[in-house]
């Protein structure tokens, strides 16, 4: 018999055990069925074509009990003076999760952890349906809410795993498309905000933001040579030049709806491919509430956005890149969260996610709050979502965001403000570990993908392995070698005979790690202008700058990233609400600017010595790094036994240097390959035409010697033939 408390419970929604009361339940010899739908005047149980009318419980409006004969399933029947309907009683199901589920969820370890959180569509004892699992280890109560059940939070209570802390209930009938929330009664009895599935594959269209069923299962991949491939095109000895592409505003359509990952997988793709790119970088794709934000403030961590398309969608995007030889990368963002009340802050009435102490838990800079690392459950969360991008999307890496602010407890905090570590100092060891075992955990999955460090601090071995004391990035982006060389090239060059070393001192640590050369979104947005716009000069000295820092960046040691625009120099400072200003490319200059960087890479990528051996020393050496009165610059580029070598020569003046004498390592034909002075990209046809012949003599510590043009703020790549 249903007690009186039991039954207040429920009318309440306040049962944190609801299966012990609704459902089938063992009564002598036979069952008794209770059901509970407050909007019904009767409820009848149908097994077959028997029909058990139950009786409603008095005091308790919407709430039916009574013996219902046999063992096979059966349905419900709710029914009013006006309407019937039948449905599939939830509380007649067992659990999904099993033991081993269970186990991990409880340890913190279970690295699959999509598979046993969020909604999933599937079969369970013989019925179609969808089963969702939460965790929310402080609530007194949690229940599922949607379309489906009204929203009504006394409908679907959902089952405590025991000492998990995670919740569950599958819903037969339920499936694709369906809208719900989870409604959470804190443990002091406080209702909280209904929050979105912190492990959900889908959302709706902001700025609704209710979670979505999304069946992600059954994809077909037809991507077996590249995923066979992907180590080698990984390794740091590879050619890796990465188009880094805001996916709604690379393109608009439709009078200004954001581009889609079916139309990405077609045109993104294909430009891709054309430009030369190895990879596309797409910032943070996991769903996000606010635009402004650009994806850096995600809440729906395992959703792809609906702003672009569905999950398969996704993959299609995925697939596509992989059939035309082109890496995807996803930046990821787990260093801190946003406060919007349906995300992941206090989510079951205390701070789970997060930390209590804002001195902790709080970033300033962006008003979001920081994942609790030393919390295993949180860092398993973290961890397993990686893993979840690169097996369930095929992804080939992941960039991870704002590390610095993640290895340091004082992280854009003034004294005081900020709590030590056990030790006393600032380092976040918490976070340290979980990047580890990041690394640790995805690299173990598969060598083949590749991680990226934004650090942009002078911590130790970001990219040296976890066993050799590291924290196992595969690269980490060169911040400083960015900041030095785009404040020396703001300059006008009457200047830059006084600030050269900023161009050679990120030589003095080029190969302490495995480095990407990145010119990101970040540096042209928010008032920075457009690489194009940084240039100093005539309109004409601005571009012939620009394709002379192009060229002494691609023959840097270091892998290439260019965010979008860039590459076609367009004049303005990057806007998330619109999309690239292709229509520029209807200009000379601008159509120079694209085929200098398709050159660019095509040179970069055919050539060995430019990027085989870019985190070794032994494959770089200065001809001249200090001639600081013509602003020239001047090196080799080695690569293995057997491969040509290069010589990069860079002028950053107005001036033509001719007869400019270099040392070179062999004698003999030295092709010019490229030259950022061509007429093609919009110079001045000034250079070698049919290279330069190196004779013997010793110059600049090199056995032989020879003499060049230079052209005026330009950038020479000479190739040895023999």
């Amino acid at each position: 018999m249903t007690s009186p408390t039991d039954v207040q419970r429920l009318l309440d929604a306040d049962h944190d055990d609801p299966f012990s009361v609704l459902g089938p339940h063992k009564a002598g010899d036979g069952r008794v069925v209770t059901a509970f739908d407050p909007g019904v005047a009767r409820v009848s149980a149908l097994v077959g074509d028997q029909i058990f009318p139950l009786d409603p419980v008095e005091g308790a409006p919407g709430l039916f009990r009574g013996p219902v004969a046999g063992t096979d399933p059966y349905t419900l029947r709710g029914e009013t003076d006006e309407a019937a309907w039948d449905w599939d009683d939830p509380y007649r199901f067992g659990p999904v999760l099993g033991e081993i589920d269970e186990y991990l969820l409880g340890e913190g370890n279970h690295l699959r952890l999509w598979e046993a959180l969020g909604a999933h569509v599937t079969e369970h004892e013989g019925t179609q349906g969808t089963h969702f699992a939460v965790w929310a280890p402080n609530a007194r109560r949690v229940s599922l809410v949607g379309d489906f059940n009204l929203w009504d939070e006394r409908r679907t209570p959902m089952r405590r795993r025991g000492g998990t802390g995670v919740w569950e209930i599958f819903v037969p009938g339920l499936g694709d498309g369906a809208l719900y929330r989870y409604d959470i009664k804190g443990a002091d009895g406080t209702a909280q905000p209904r929050k979105a599935d912190p492990v959900g594959f889908g959302s709706e269209h902001p700025p609704a933001n209710a979670s979505v069923v999304r069946d992600i299962s059954g994809y077909g991949w037809s991507d077996d040579l590249w995923m066979h491939t992907r180590p080698e095109r990984h390794d740091r000895r590879a050619p890796i030049s990465i188009y880094e592409v805001h996916l709604p505003s690379w393109r608009r359509k439709d009078g200004g709806r954001p581009f889609s990952y079916v139309e990405a997988a077609d045109e993104l793709v294909a430009y891709a491919k054309d430009m030369g790119f190895t990879h596309i970088e797409l910032m943070p794709v996991s769903e996000y509430p606010f635009d402004g934000s650009w994806g850096y403030q995600p809440i729906g961590l395992f959703a792809p956005t609906i702003r672009c398309g569905l999950p398969h969608e996704f993959r299609d995007l995925v697939n596509a890149a992989h059939r035309a030889g082109i890496g995807i990368l996803l930046d990821w963002v787990p260093g801190h969260f946003p406060t919007d009340a349906h995300g992941l802050g206090r989510f079951d009435g205390t701070p789970l996610y997060e930390h209590a102490d804002p001195k902790e838990g709080f970033h300033h800079d962006w008003n979001t709050l920081i994942y609790n690392y030393g919390r295993r459950e949180v860092s398993n969360y973290l961890i397993a979502n990686a893993l979840y991008w690169l097996e369930e999307y095929h992804a080939d890496g992941l960039r991870v965001d704002a590390v610095a602010s993640m290895l340091y407890r004082d992280y854009s905090r003034p004294q005081g403000e900020w709590v030590p570590n056990k030790d006393g100092g600032r380092e976040n060891y918490e976070a340290i570990d979980m990047l580890r075992r990041m690394n640790t955990a995805t690299y173990g999955q598969d060598a083949g993908i590749m991680t990226v460090a934004e650090e942009s601090t002078a911590y130790p071995g970001v990219s040296a392995p976890v066993d050799a004391g590291g924290l196992g990035f595969g690269f980490k982006w060169n911040m400083g070698w960015m900041n030095d060389t785009l404040e020396y090239i703001r300059k006008d060059p009457i200047y830059r005979a006084h600030h050269h070393h900023q161009m050679t001192f990120g030589l003095n640590y080029a190969f302490s790690e495995n480095f990407i050369l990145p010119i990101s979104h970040d540096e042209v947005v928010h008032g920075k202008g457009s690489m194009i716009g940084k240039m100093p000069g005539t309109g004409w000295e601005k571009f012939a700058n620009l394709r002379a820092y192009y060229g002494f960046m691609w023959g840097h040691p270091g892998k290439k990233l260019l965010f979008m625009g860039q590459e076609i120099a367009q004049w303005a400072e990057w806007n998330h609400d619109g999309e690239v200003d292709w229509a520029c490319l209807g200009d000379d200059n601008h159509a120079g600017m694209q085929a200098l960087i398709r050159d660019l890479n095509r040179l970069y990528t055919s050539t060995p010595a430019l990027y085989a051996r870019d985190a070794d020393p032994e494959g770089f050496q200065w001809i001249e790094g200090g001639d600081t009165r013509n602003s020239v610059f001047s090196w080799i580029r080695q690569g293995e036994a057997g491969d040509p070598p290069v010589a990069v020569i860079c002028n950053f003046t107005p001036q033509e240097q001719t007869g400019y004498r270099i040392g070179l390592p062999h004698t003999g034909l030295w092709r010019e390959a490229l030259n950022t002075d061509a007429a093609i990209y919009g110079g001045g046809n000034r250079g070698n035409l049919g290279g330069v012949t190196a004779t013997e003599g010793a110059s600049h510590g090199l056995p032989a010697i020879a003499e060049l043009t230079v052209p005026p703020l330009s950038a020479v790549y000479l190739v040895h033939e023999g």
